[in-house]
């Protein structure tokens, strides 16, 4: 794998297997969201494809998205790419599986709800932390009340808190945890369960049952509009990622 190479796929016996690998905890930037937008895409184009995992190298599933691609310059083409991922994942034509190990947090999170399935190792931790930046994330906005309910998705994402392995179960975050060295076994030996079956029933029953989330696709453009026009204005947006980015404390104006 060249330096410049993020993501990476295979497909075996009608199971894909495409792998975030950006080390050493697959910080998710511009270029890799290029990548994985193609990667997504030419995997979606094979018929011989009946079921993906998306799995990650490295130490952790996702960090989340590089806070350096949220400041003005480069959010208002990051958040459209990032989104046209998720919907793709989401849309993806037969079933997905995320396999979680060590933590999956802000976009990495969103990137394993837009999955039809998860597996996560018993010590991993999943959340939404933008709040703490005075951010949120649009995809987990509209699709963690669908997954968990509206209360169990408004505590996560107002407070910002991680969610255990366990959490994330009692939640429907996930399908099942496991050791973290089940993770994977776990998630291929359901992919290959579902590869066994028709890719013709399987692109419909998908279908089928994405009506019930129709309305978060639809709604996604104005979220993104909430976002690049209106949060992007406020002072405390940019106070929030200033204050990552140099490791101190924000200072809120709450305006």
């Amino acid at each position: 794998m060249s330096a410049e190479q993020f993501i990476s796929a295979e497909v075996q016996d009608g199971v894909a297997t495409l792998t975030l690998d950006r080390p050493p905890v697959n910080v998710i930037h511009i270029p890799m969201l290029e990548q994985l937008e193609r990667t997504l895409a030419g995997l979606a184009g094979d018929r011989q494809v009946r079921t993906l995992i998306v799995r990650a190298a490295g130490k952790l599933f996702s960090a989340g998205v590089d806070v350096a691609d949220h400041t003005a310059d480069k959010v208002g083409d990051m958040i459209p790419l990032f989104d046209r991922v998720c919907r793709a994942l989401a849309g993806f034509p037969v079933p997905t599986i995320a396999a979680v190990h060590g933590h999956a947090l802000g976009g990495g999170c969103e990137l394993v709800i837009c999955c039809d399935l998860a597996y996560m190792a018993e010590d991993a931790k999943i959340g939404q932390p933008e709040i703490q930046l005075a951010v949120f994330a649009p995809v987990a906005a509209l699709r963690l009340p669908y997954l968990s309910g509206y209360r169990a998705a408004a505590d996560l994402m107002f407070t910002g808190r991680t969610l255990t392995a366990a959490e994330a179960l009692q939640t429907g975050l996930v399908n099942a945890v496991v050791p973290a060295a089940q993770v994977m076994p776990a998630a291929r030996e359901k992919a290959q369960q579902i590869a066994a079956h028709s890719r013709a029933a399987m692109t419909l029953l998908k279908k089928a049952l994405l009506h019930g989330y129709r309305d978060w696709a639809e709604n996604l453009p104005l979220v993104e509009r909430l976002y690049l026009d209106e949060l992007m204005r406020t002072h405390d947006v940019n106070e929030g990622l200033q204050a990552f980015m140099q490791k101190r404390k924000p200072v809120w104006r709450h305006e």
